[in-house]
């Protein structure tokens, strides 16, 4: 601490050691732009505009906002965002130094920056928080922005800080984004611009359309105008891959089989040898929808008065339909296995053929129906006054996003004898009889209906004051913003009442067809062309039934029940200087923050409704000083040298702050919440040195420090946990858990959990550096973008912390000259943690990932041109492992994705 400190005070030391210089003539039109309130960089012309042509012009405003900001920024604006390969936000943020994304449904999503996890990093749209909900089930609603919410078409400019500084909003650990929608008074007027295109996936083999318009209007004097959006976008995911859920150690599983007691005993195989208890042929498919209206008046009376309104509303419907066919547990029912073990693991093995009569059922068919719609609602006001050498900013507004989440499962069981092995799957002993739907039995009440309501809402104000000065330190700028964030979840599932039957009698019965990518070569016919039924049978068949809807599975809402709210109160000052070649801010920011959460804690065996002395409420308030420090130094010679220190925190994603708990109760494990976490703190350094050798060029290198004093981590415990199937199926829970061992389960109906929790686990570092380098061919028409990221992301144990690679390359050749454009993406970051094989599975390694993408377009005249655009052109599979590749988890394939967009301007 005293050394980070210190290094600190030398720092702002340096920065007062500044006024004490002479004032010198000076231009400080360069970093004007980054010394502005967030209400005064409106009155930035807007880096894409309509003035913007090409590749090569866009590429050259976001060098422009680089070179002239004080803090270490990167940039892209409109044109960028249009012409690489992209159907978010995200995609399009890719080929910044130090981002990575994950890709885990085939889009972009979760965004890292310089090594981080994506929920350390906020996103700002135009200058205020955009609330989201999740989509999925059991998803974790993190900080982190969904950045498939926006249509890339929404967007002006968007700039990445990675640096702080004090007037922008305290919460990043690796970096701040902040987006700029674009705005009627800086576009001509009556401006229309528009796409219709169509997006194709191989493997969905399905295509999509979209569509987007966009209308601007002002008056002659350019004093007042309007400007309304709209766009409408879909796609076909389809997911396709196996998956592994866990393994076990011959010792435990001889402690269930008397088959592995023996080969343990004759030294067969080790008890350290570990076996797979699942096996899992999964696909998911999703129509997925998103329609987008944006809204902005602008009201400028004077040159010094400005105001500004802008509405959002966004509709995305993310319904799927999830099939898993997988064994289970079969250690009991084991006659044969593959030995000896490979590097450790068993591979194969044989199921029931001793004793079919008396075989337990351990093939399980499961059906997901998910209807996922999210609505997400904004409303921003601004404006501002300019007087002589001083300007007063103010903004205010909220967002609220909804999702009436509700997922319907169907779970059948097939008793017949099987073979299975890790690559090639299940092959059936009888496969006529494995393919007869009469012959998958839904235990009673094994099927359920969730229903989950999610919901979160931002509320925020803000107020901004900037004087300008004729010394060294040119503006002081200092303000005020509250923001209190609300999320919630209300989780009630329902499983007595559902028709209990076959999977003939639900009807719509056909055979799937999937897992035919060479990722999969080999596998077994059995696995992927077996038995289903329909979404729409599906969803009749629970719809149809008489659910009783005041039976609540009472353990489920008791975990999944919870509420958050966070509020803080900032103050800010900050003092922008300049002095011949070197310029820069310094300056404090404090932040007063409480955080209440309320949830619910069982005792003794769940019950409802749930009795009052049940609920339980927590309360937390933190006060942060974070000073910050950002120097540039022109050296006249094209070359821009940068420091900066600062002191930075962040919070764990909003349900990590209440003790609620995601439980799998088939395969008991689960994840929750912990309500003694403290608030990440970090010493972030960051130095760059940039040369702009030619026009539209530069290399650059950039290092990063962070070392945060309270990393907070997920780790895996041993919890007793009621077991909802105990409720559902009482003599069903105690054959599978009970009599069958699994778990250590009594017949009261707990057993022993996995659980994976976030806690306060001491210091953790994350240190590296980027190497950036773009430059136009001359006038060949030809350039070349590339950079390189290293990051070293440990934690105190020196384990690897999550979303961080160690190595990203991109790469980016293009060509534009005449009316002939194209550009090539290459992509590939090394290994990262990530999350399991569904929301809220234990953490996986992710191997190697390479992304390879094309765009190619032609302008016919100034008003019309086409794009085509393939994602995905290696068709990558997205492989997760344990510990080693020797413990393979998870494999998926998304296929590749086509887009052809015809643009029109006028």
């Amino acid at each position: 601490m005293p050394y980070r400190m210190s290094v600190l005070t030398v720092a702002i030391a340096a920065s007062l050691l500044c006024l004490a210089l002479p004032a010198s003539a000076q231009d400080n039109t360069g970093a004007a732009a980054s010394r502005q309130t967030p209400a005064d960089q409106k009155n930035v012309k807007d880096l894409a505009g309509v003035t913007v042509t090409g590749i090569r012009a866009s590429m050259a405003r976001s060098l422009d906002t680089k070179r002239d900001a004080d803090a270490i920024v990167d940039a892209i604006t409109a044109e960028d965002i249009g012409k690489f390969p992209s159907t978010n936000v995200a995609e399009a943020m890719a080929q910044i130094p130090g981002v990575t994304i994950d890709r885990r449904f085939g889009q972009g999503e979760r965004v890292s920056i310089d090594g981080t996890d994506p929920s350390l990093n906020l996103t700002f749209l135009d200058g205020h928080p955009v609330a989201q909900t999740p989509w999925l089930v059991g998803e974790q609603p993190n900080r982190g922005f969904d950045y498939t919410l926006l249509a890339p078409e929404v967007l002006g400019r968007l700039e990445i800080y990675k640096s702080p500084e004090a007037r922008l909003p305290e919460g990043s650990i690796g970096g701040t984004v902040v987006m700029h929608t674009r705005e009627p008074l800086d576009l001509k007027a009556n401006t229309v611009t528009g796409t219709l295109g169509y997006n194709y996936g191989d493997q969905a083999d399905k295509g999509r359309p979209n569509a987007s318009v966009l209308y601007s209007w002002k008056n002659p004097s350019s004093t007042f105008g309007a400007l309304v959006s709209l766009s409408h976008y879909e796609e076909q995911t389809d997911r396709q891959g196996t998956e592994i859920f866990n393994y076990e150690s011959m010792s435990d599983a001889a402690q269930v089989s008397p088959y592995v007691a023996d080969l343990l005993a004759n030294g067969k195989v080790q008890g350290s040898d570990l076996m797979p208890d699942s096996l899992n042929a999964a696909w998911f498919q999703q129509h997925r929808k998103r329609d987008t209206v944006t809204a902005t008046v602008q009201y400028k009376p004077t040159d010094r008065l400005e105001f500004r309104a802008s509405a959002l509303y966004v509709r995305e419907n993310f319904s799927n339909f999830e099939q898993s066919l997988y064994f289970q547990g079969p250690e009991q029912n084991l006659d044969g296995l593959q030995t000896p073990a490979q590097q450790g693991v068993v591979r194969g093995g044989h199921v029931c053929g001793n004793d079919p009569v008396n075989c337990a059922p351990t093939i399980y068919l499961d059906s997901f129906a998910r209807k996922s719609i999210v609505t997400t609602k904004g409303l921003d006001l601004q404006g501002s006054y300019r007087g002589d050498g001083w300007n007063l900013s103010g903004q205010a507004g909220a967002s609220k996003a909804s999702n009436t989440l509700q997922e319907y499962y169907l779970g059948f069981l097939y008793g017949g004898a099987y073979a299975w092995d890790i690559k090639r799957g299940i092959h059936f002993d009888d496969p006529s009889a494995a393919r007869d739907p009469a012959n998958w039995i839904a235990p009673d009440g094994s099927d359920s209906l969730l229903r989950n309501p999610l919901s979160s809402r931002d509320v925020y104000g803000q107020l901004d004051f900037s004087k300008d000065f004729d010394g060294a330190v040119n503006q002081l700028l200092i303000g005020a913003r509250y923001t209190r964030h609300n999320e919630g979840s209300d989780y009630r599932s329902y499983a007595q009442g559902i028709t209990n039957g076959s999977l003939a009698d639900v009807g719509s019965v056909s055979y799937t067809d999937f897992l035919n990518s060479s990722a999969f070569s080999g596998f077994s016919a059995d696995q992927r062309r077996h038995v289903q039924t329909s979404k729409g049978a599906e969803l009749s068949w629970i719809d149809h039934s008489p659910i009783d809807y005041s039976d609540v599975s009472a353990a489920n809402y008791i975990n999944g029940t919870w509420g958050v709210r966070q509020e803080a109160e900032a103050l800010y000052a900050q003092g922008n200087f300049s002095f011949d070649s070197l310029r820069g801010n310094f300056g404090v920011r404090y932040v007063h923050t409480k955080i209440d959460g309320t949830y619910i804690q069982a005792v003794g065996a769940p019950v409802y409704p749930v009795p009052g002395d049940w609920h339980r409420t927590s309360k937390a308030t933190y006060n942060d000083w974070l000073p910050t420090f950002n120097l540039a130094y022109d050296t006249q010679h094209d070359v821009v040298l940068r420091f900066s220190a600062a002191k930075v925190i962040s919070w764990a994603p909003y349900n990590q702050l209440v003790p609620n708990t995601f439980l799998n109760d088939d395969i008991l494990n689960g994840t929750g919440g912990n309500s003694g976490l403290q608030p990440y703190k970090s010493y972030n350094f960051n130095a760059s040195a940039e040369w702009y050798f030619d026009t539209q060029s530069v290399l650059a290198a950039s290092v990063f420090y962070k070392h945060v004093l309270n990393y907070i981590d997920q780790v895996a415990k041993i919890e007793r946990q009621y077991n909802s199937f105990n409720d559902s199926d009482h003599d069903n829970f105690v054959q599978k858990y009970v009599n069958g061992q699994l778990g250590n389960c009594d017949v009261s109906g707990f057993c022993d959990y996995t659980v994976i929790r976030p806690y306060n686990a001491g210091a953790g570092k994350i240190r590296g550096f980027t190497l950036n380098y773009q430059q136009p061919f001359g006038s060949s028409g030809f350039g070349l973008s590339a950079n390189y990221t290293y990051t070293h992301a440990r934690n105190s144990a020196g384990e690897a912390l999550p979303y961080s690679s160690d190595n990203a390359v991109n790469l980016s050749p293009y060509y534009e000259k005449g009316p002939l454009s194209a550009r090539l993406i290459y992509g590939w970051r090394s290994k990262y943690l990530a999350g399991g094989f569904i929301a809220g599975a234990a953490p996986a390694t992710v191997d190697a990932y390479t992304e390879l993408d094309a765009s190619f377009g032609w302008t016919f005249n100034p008003n019309f041109s086409v794009t085509l655009d393939a994602m995905n052109l290696l068709d990558e599979k997205y492989f997760q492992y344990q510990d080693t590749k020797r413990e393979p988890l998870n494999t998926y394939t998304t296929g590749r994705r086509y887009m052809l967009n015809a643009h029109f301007k006028f």
